[in-house]
Formats: structure tokens, C-alpha cells, sequence
């Protein structure tokens, strides 16, 4: 039971500086963000070619064969019809950028290059130019250049030794804009919107008191939890000064909501400081049931008239660690916690305790399962 406690324990060395602090005011560049101003996604199929050996089976990927034979068609070079190229030195690979906001023709993007057949590596390998593409099937950028692959591999004698995957990587500033994506802040008479972070009604009424404090006149108002609408002015430099004021402007937002978070794929649990547990009493035990099956050769006598068969004897048994009933009670997190792992229950057990004390309303929180 020692040795299950600073699981939780681990949550709360983590936390406790944040208790002990107050809420600060935060800049509200930190808190939201105007609408419009993101990145955009660019996708593109392209060829990685130059590998030593390493690229894609023809035969189980025929897709890369036929687009070799494509982009030679197009450089004037004909492929006779039937050819099986049996080429191991090229690989077809899926191409991902960012395409940043307020983004001008001619800036340089960094992309990644994922392997899409079954090529051992792109380690080496040259990307020729892919066009990459918007959500809306329009291209933004071109991409090539030579690929930066982390790690190593080696195999030999049938052994295989591998650092990190081989069938991706990056190429720094290796795609060209070709293309911008429109955007026309305040076009309809200077009016922005401000887009939060969390939805908080407390927050927002905030953030407006502030941002009009700023400026000294009504110059922001909330739409709703999540928007607000900002006045700014129609002169584009003024409109540029208005909006890095409004991003300076310190709020202290409202304190979160008490939730907690359990993954189940990993196992985690993790409490933020509003959590607090009304009285309740939980027994906490073990049940194991094992099930051993041993086979047994049953041999008949010699010049007996029987016959050689396999006999299982399977045994079951059952164990159950004793589990006593203990009151939980907490109205802060170092409270909960300490009364969480007085229970000496698994991360596993832990959160099927949570779930139960959750559904007997005497875990006062959000309980969020990922």
C-alpha cells in the first residue's frame, strides 16, 4: 500500500505551487485571439527519390510506379505501357504545412514528409516539387528540397537495430507561398471580434470592463461567453495600434470550474485546485480469481487393453484482500488527495472510486473521461 501513495502524491507536488498562488492577470494574447488571424492547413502528394534501397515495393504499392510514370510523362518522357518498374530508390509520401496568417508569395514554410507506401526509410531522399493545398483545393505553396531524417537504422544477419522511425521527416523552409489567404480585418466598418479561450461569462464581462477601462470609452462588448466585438477603427496602421493595445490589456480571469480528468489509456488522473470531496464513506478491496490448469499423461498398464490419454486437472481459486471502510472528506486539494490515497487503491482503482463518488454527489466536480 506504501508503494501505491505517491501516485497522487505526484499530483500534488505538481499543484501545490499553483494553490498557494492567487489568480494573476493574465495579457490577452495569452486568452483569446481575433477572428481570422490562424494558420491554414496545406496538404500534397508528392515523390521522395535518391534513397539507397530504401523506398517503396513496387509490387505492394503500385500507386508510386504509376505516379513516377505520370510526372515523366510530363518532363517529355515516355514509359512503354506494361512496364514494371521495379524500382526500390523512390517513395510516395504525403506533404504537411502551415500556412501562417497574413503569409505573403514568396515566404519560405518548413513541411513534413510522412511516408504513405511501405519504404523502409526516406533517410536521404529528395522531395521533387508537390504542390500543396488548401481546404479548398487551391495550391498556396510548392515544396522540394532534401529531407532531414532523425535518428539511425542497421540491420545484418537478421538483426535490426532502429533510433526513432525512418519513414518521416522535415524539410526547413522548404516550400515556397505561392498563394495568400485573404483576410480583410474590420472590411465591415472597422468592427473585430475577439474569440476566448474557454467559454466564461465571469471572464468575459472582464475582459470588456477592461478593455473599455483602457481605452476610456465603450469600445468592446460580449456577444456571449466566447466573443466579443470590438469597435476598432477603419485606418488600417490605427486598426494595427488599436489591436495590439487590445492584446497588452492585462484581465485576471475567473477562477476554472473543479474538474477531473481521468485517461484511461494511461492511467492518469489529474485534480485542479477547486476539487473538494463532501463526507462519504467507501470500502475499497480486491477480488482475484485464478484459474491453473495443469495436463497429465495417463499411461494403462503394459498388455493392457487401454489406450494413452491426456488428462487436465484444472484448479480454481479465489482471493480477496480485505477492504475496510474509511470516510473521505476534503475542501482542498491536498485534503483530497490525502484522502484518495488513504484508500491505497491503483490509479485504475482510483478512478472507478471517482466515478462512485461522483454518482453519490460527493465528488463536487466535473469528471471528464478521455
Amino acid at each position: 500500500m506504501t508503494a501505491r501513495k505517491p501516485f497522487l502524491s505526484v499530483v500534488i507536488l505538481v499543484l501545490s505551487c499553483v494553490i498557494a498562488l492567487p489568480a494573476q492577470a493574465e495579457r490577452l494574447r495569452e486568452m483569446a485571439s481575433f477572428a481570422g488571424v490562424r494558420d491554414n492547413a496545406l496538404v500534397g502528394y508528392g515523390l521522395v527519390v535518391g534513397l539507397d534501397g530504401t523506398g517503396d515495393q513496387t509490387m505492394q504499392a503500385p500507386f508510386t510506379g504509376q505516379s513516377l510514370t505520370n510526372m515523366l510523362s510530363q518532363l517529355g518522357i515516355t514509359v512503354p505501357p506494361g512496364t514494371n518498374m521495379q524500382l526500390r530508390n523512390v517513395a510516395a509520401v504525403m506533404v504537411t504545412a502551415e500556412l501562417p496568417p497574413f503569409a505573403r508569395p514568396g515566404q519560405r514554410l518548413d513541411v513534413v514528409v510522412s511516408s504513405v507506401g511501405n519504404a523502409d526509410s526516406l533517410r536521404g531522399g529528395t522531395l521533387l516539387m508537390t504542390p500543396l493545398k488548401g481546404a479548398d483545393g487551391a495550391t498556396y505553396a510548392l515544396a522540394q528540397g532534401n529531407l532531414l531524417v532523425p535518428g539511425a537504422s542497421a540491420s545484418g544477419g537478421g538483426t535490426s537495430v532502429q533510433i526513432n522511425q525512418q519513414a518521416g521527416g522535415r524539410i526547413a523552409n522548404g516550400a515556397t507561398v505561392e498563394r495568400e489567404v485573404p483576410l480583410d480585418l474590420g472590411a465591415n466598418g472597422g468592427l473585430l471580434e475577439l474569440q476566448l479561450e474557454s467559454d466564461d461569462f465571469g471572464t468575459a464581462q472582464r475582459v470588456v470592463s477592461a478593455i473599455n477601462q483602457e481605452f476610456g470609452r465603450v469600445v468592446a462588448s460580449a456577444r456571449n461567453a466566447k466573443v466579443i466585438a470590438l469597435d476598432g477603427p477603419r485606418d488600417a496602421n490605427s486598426r494595427v495600434n488599436f489591436m495590439a493595445r487590445v492584446e497588452n490589456v492585462r484581465v485576471t480571469p475567473t477562477e476554472e470550474p473543479a474538474r477531473v480528468v481521468l485517461n484511461s489509456r494511461t492511467g492518469s488522473i489529474v485534480l485542479n485546485r477547486a476539487v473538494t470531496l463532501q463526507e462519504a464513506a467507501v470500502a475499497h478491496g480486491n477480488l482475484s480469481i485464478v484459474i491453473d490448469t495443469e495436463f497429465g499423461v495417463s499411461q494403462p498398464n503394459p498388455f493392457a487393453e487401454g489406450e494413452t490419454v491426456v488428462v487436465q486437472d484444472t484448479e480454481v481459486s479465489i482471493q480477496q484482500q480485505p477492504g475496510t471502510l474509511k470516510v473521505v472528506e476534503g475542501a482542498d486539494l491536498l485534503e483530497v488527495v490525502n484522502a484518495l490515497n488513504s484508500l491505497g487503491a491503483t490509479p485504475n482503482d482510483l478512478m472507478s472510486i471517482l466515478e462512485a463518488l461522483k454518482a453519490a454527489g460527493s465528488l463536487r466536480a466535473e469528471l471528464e473521461i478521455i
